[in-house]
This record gives C-alpha cells, sequence and structure tokens, in this order.
C-alpha cells in the first residue's frame, strides 16, 4: 500500500503558519488531510483559532480535513492516526505537522526514519518554512531555531513581503539563499499559495535532482571566508537560543550565521570504500550538527547515478537513474549545517576520488 505523504511545516513565530493552515483546512480542494497541530507540551495558543472545542482532540473539518491536537508524542499520535484510519474510522490521504514557532524541525523529520511502525505508514514529502520578510532579519540574528528552520526545508514560503523594501528583500533572500541554496522560495500572501506548492513536492524524496540555486555556486567559487567556532549543541538540545551575543556584520548585508551551506562537486568517481568510510566518520563525528545533506554521485565503476540525504546521524542511499550516454558525469553534494570545519569536508571528499 501507498505511503501517506507527510508535509512539516515550520517558521518562527508570527511568520505565518497558522493563517497558511487555516486555509488549506477550509479551502475546498478536495483532499483528505490529517492536520497534526504538534505543540510539544506547551498550552496550545492556536486552539482557539484552528479547533472550537478544546475537549475533543480529533475534529472533522467541513471539506474532509481532520484537525488534531498533540501535546504528547508525534509517534503516538500517528499512530493511532494510521490504525483508525485502516480500521475504517478515519478518511484522509495526506498528512500536514505544524511545529511551534520555535521547535528545531529535525526530531520531527527524525521520527519518519527511525520509528518502524511509522516508517510503514507515512514517508516525509517536504519540510516547509514560513519565513516573515518582516522580522526574519532580527529572528536570525538571536534565535538558531530560525536559521535550524531555514536550514531544514525543501521549500520556503516569504510572507509579509508588502511591509519591507525591495532592497530588504533583497538582502533577506540573499542571506536565506547563503543558509540554504538548495529551497525554492515563493511569496506567500495571507496563506494565499497554491496548494501545489505545498503538498506533493517530492522535496525530502530520494530522486536524482539536486536542485542548487546557481547564482549561490557561482558566489561559493569567490567566497573561501571561513570561521569555525565550536559550540555546537546536540540535536535534542531544549536551551532557548535567545540571545547570542556574537558580533554580527551588517555591511553589505553579510551576517556570520552559524547554520550555513556549502557545496562539493567533483569531475571524477568516487571510490566507493573510501567514501563510505569517509561518510560514516563525518556523521559519527558532526551528526548533531549536520542538519540535512544531499548529493548525486558518481560511483567508480557504475552505470547508475548513487543518490545520498540524511538529516543529522541518519543517513541513506539509493541507486537512481542511469548516466545518460551523452551526460558531463560528476558528483554534487550539498551540506547544510552548524559551523561545520568546510575544508575539512571538502579535502576528505577529495581525497575518496578515483
Amino acid at each position: 500500500m501507498a505511503l501517506i505523504p507527510v508535509t512539516i511545516l515550520t517558521g518562527f513565530l508570527g511568520a505565518g503558519k497558522t493563517t497558511l493552515l487555516n486555509r488549506i483546512l477550509q479551502e475546498p480542494h478536495g483532499y483528505k488531510i490529517a492536520v497534526i497541530e504538534n505543540e510539544f507540551g506547551q498550552e496550545n495558543i492556536d486552539n482557539e483559532i484552528l479547533v472550537q472545542d478544546s475537549k475533543e482532540q480529533i475534529v472533522e473539518m467541513n471539506n474532509g480535513c481532520i484537525c488534531c491536537t498533540v501535546r504528547g508524542d508525534l509517534i503516538v499520535a500517528l499512530t493511532n492516526l494510521a490504525n483508525r484510519r485502516n480500521a475504517g474510522e478515519l478518511q484522509f490521504d495526506r498528512v500536514v505537522i505544524e511545529t511551534t514557532g520555535l521547535a528545531n524541525p529535525g526530531p520531527v523529520a527524525q521520527t519518519f526514519f527511525i520509528d518502524e511502525e511509522v516508517a510503514a505508514e507515512y514517508r516525509v514529502d517536504a519540510v516547509i518554512t514560513v519565513v516573515d520578510a518582516r522580522h526574519s532579519m532580527q529572528q536570525l540574528d538571536q534565535y538558531e531555531e530560525a536559521q535550524r528552520q531555514i536550514g531544514f526545508a525543501d521549500r520556503l514560503l516569504l510572507s509579509k513581503t508588502d511591509l519591507v523594501t525591495p532592497d530588504e528583500l533583497q538582502t533577506l533572500t540573499d542571506r536565506i539563499k547563503r543558509i540554504n541554496p538548495r529551497a525554492p522560495i515563493t511569496t506567500v500572501d495571507f496563506g494565499q499559495v497554491p496548494i501545489a506548492d505545498v503538498l506533493d513536492l517530492h522535496g525530502f524524496n530520494l530522486n536524482d535532482k539536486l536542485d542548487i540555486d546557481p547564482d549561490f555556486l557561482a558566489a561559493e567559487e569567490h567566497n573561501h571566508a571561513h570561521h569555525d567556532h565550536d559550540h555546537a549543541c546536540g540535536e535534542h538540545c531544549d536551551h532557548e537560543h535567545h540571545h547570542h551575543d556574537h558580533e554580527h556584520n551588517h555591511h553589505h548585508g553579510h551576517h556570520s550565521d552559524d547554520i550555513a551551506a556549502f557545496v562539493f562537486s567533483a569531475d571524477r568517481p568516487f571510490n566507493t570504500e573510501k567514501l563510505d568510510e569517509f561518510l560514516g566518520g563525518l556523521v559519527q563525528v558532526y551528526g548533531p550538527r549536520m542538519l540535512r545533506y544531499k548529493g548525486v554521485l558518481w560511483m567508480d565503476g557504475a552505470d547508475r547515478k548513487v543518490v545520498f540525504q540524511g538529516v543529522h546521524q541518519l543517513m541513506g542511499t539509493d541507486i537512481g537513474a542511469k548516466w545518460g550516454e551523452n551526460e558531463t558525469r560528476g558528483s554534487k553534494m550539498v551540506f547544510i549545517g552548524q559551523n561545520l570545519p568546510k575544508d575539512t569536508f571538502i579535502l576528505g571528499l577529495k581525497q575518496c576520488l578515483v
């Protein structure tokens, strides 16, 4: 049976997640969607907006959607929903999970890898992050969670763009692309975004396509400045990262964000054993700081592409399509993480080439 696609909707406090969610819950789109509000044990602020009867955990909407509030374990909620669906009690063919504004999306995404029951029923379709154009620059300066939410995204939705100047919008867009060069950016106005920009994106799946902003690649060639200060939090860090007293350089829109991306590309094939060993070592040492990583690889002696991706310490590979007869072979990888030693990664990967 086909796995149920799951969209993880994240974004900082006040970015416009609930506005978007309300639209999904009320619009006559014909989809049967189960919406899970994952409040991590906190009092549910959005309860008044989304669910009228707070005593009821699952509420069916008039357009076929279901709204479910979870204050406990997400795994239990997902399993219960799947069991009720399989028993014919509930009907839905998609799930949208809204995380809290201060949440790190990492553990939510990992749920779908580490729990066998959940993995047997669901697949992550995409992580979507709503970004508040008016307040994001300040949030990115002050909160590591805001950087993580952008780093994890498969698609970014920019809200409140009417409240900033074109120059401010460009500065923010440039900064976002430095943090995450592979997520397409769409403007959203009061939750008005085509459903096709939110659902069935296959953004998280292993595939042969690695979309990286070409402007970012060009900028990468010229930018070799790198700093590595080590104050990494574990992946389940519960600290409130409110005020980092870092010196932020506001000239020319350059910010020394802890979370940033870099790309490795090569026109020689990888030695399989060397690469396996090196990537295994990277994940052991830097796993908690590696938010998302993905690549299309040319392996020595293989006539098919190898696609790999990971979240923190969880890494997977898949066999992709055959290399085309006239296709230029090569590898391209993107790493998004917190204070990752870029030079160490690049040098090590080069040593794995044939």
